[in-house]
């Protein structure tokens, strides 16, 4: 590493620390992660790739930010508090010291919007597009952090917030689809800088035996619980939570099932899917929460292997559940 990088990372990267000891100032190979006795670490990591995770048009503020975000939405679905993190970034040979520093100062906004501190990580350069991995650390009380694996059959499955705003939103945000202007303002950003749930971390891991978050759609992802689980999966696609936005955009759909399918198996609505027994998910649903933020009830783990829908009572065939990784 020659002295311009390290001067770099002393300007861009140590404020980010925000003063921890852990980080050792980035001076060293590594970081020291203390213990915290009755706590269990959690660690996630996710990678976006510009044009592919996120648009080729989005700017470093929003790369950093979007990369922080779906991150934390994991953390969130395990039912763990963020704690710190660990970048590795390949900047672009295009990229500027003015789109470095853009991209610091969006990712220090976020990391101090959620309370999370740099430890450290790798920078390097690269001829193709932007590309980083977020390595993120949390903490849950011991032995409480909440798998995929821990659905029970009969159990109710939940999602949290409303589902479809991220499918919809990449499409306004392409300039694609019939939205109204301010529906397509709307939509386009929750789909630039995802919600994570964060604020439900602790509702997860005291009434939830099992959780995902929704990131490569609803469908898929609670195919995901109902997997690992060893169960298979009812949902009812009307009982979908819907934003305004949503809603009006599915009345202007032709064929409302097919519609309905879309935004279930969209993705990037980095809400969470949750499996609960009837008296958690009571708790939950009743649970007093602003518009469009709180959890409903829309399916339930069954000992039937498989995923299934359901649309007014009847059966629909699912030909797709979501995004897929390798294409």
């Amino acid at each position: 590493m020659g002295q311009r990088e390290f001067d770099e990372i002393a300007s861009l990267f140590r404020p980010l620390t925000f003063g921890a000891d852990e980080a050792l100032d980035l001076l060293d190979d590594a970081a020291l992660v203390r213990q915290v006795p009755g706590q269990d670490l959690v660690v996630t990591k996710d990678a976006i790739v510009q044009g592919v995770h996120a648009l080729a048009t989005e700017g470093p503020a929003a790369l950093a930010q979007r990369l922080l975000r779906v991150n934390l939405s994991d953390l969130a679905a395990k039912g763990a508090t963020p704690y710190a993190a660990l970048l590795a970034v390949a900047w672009p040979e295009s990229w500027t010291a003015r789109d470095r520093a853009a991209f610091a100062a969006g990712l220090g906004e976020d990391l101090q919007r959620y309370g999370v501190l740099l430890l450290g990580g790798d920078t390097v350069s690269t001829p193709g597009p932007f590309q980083a991995s977020l390595t993120l650390l949390g903490r849950v009380p011991a032995g409480r952090m909440v798998r995929r694996s821990g659905g029970r059959s009969g159990q109710v499955l939940l999602v949290s917030g409303t589902i479809g705003d991220g499918w919809l939103g990449l499409q306004a945000a392409r300039g694609d689809g019939d939205f109204p202007p301010e529906d397509r303002v709307w939509l386009a950003g929750r789909y630039h800088r995802p919600d994570p749930r964060t604020d439900l971390s602790v509702q997860i891991r005291t009434e939830c035996s099992a959780a995902a978050d929704v990131s490569d759609g609803l469908l898929a992802d609670a195919g995901h619980v109902a997997l690992a689980s060893e169960l298979g999966c009812t949902i009812a696609l009307d009982q979908m939570p819907l934003s305004a936005p949503a809603r009006r955009w599915l009345d202007r759909q032709p064929d409302r099932t097919k519609a309905l399918l879309s935004l279930a198996s969209g993705g990037d609505d980095y809400e969470v899917v949750a499996a609960a027994d009837a008296a958690a998910a009571q708790r939950l649903t009743r649970a007093v929460t602003a518009p469009g933020r709180g959890w409903t009830a829309l399916g339930v783990l069954t000992d039937t292997p498989g995923l299934a829908a359901d649309v007014d009572g009847r059966r629909v065939p699912v030909e797709r559940t979501g995004w897929s990784h390798l294409g």
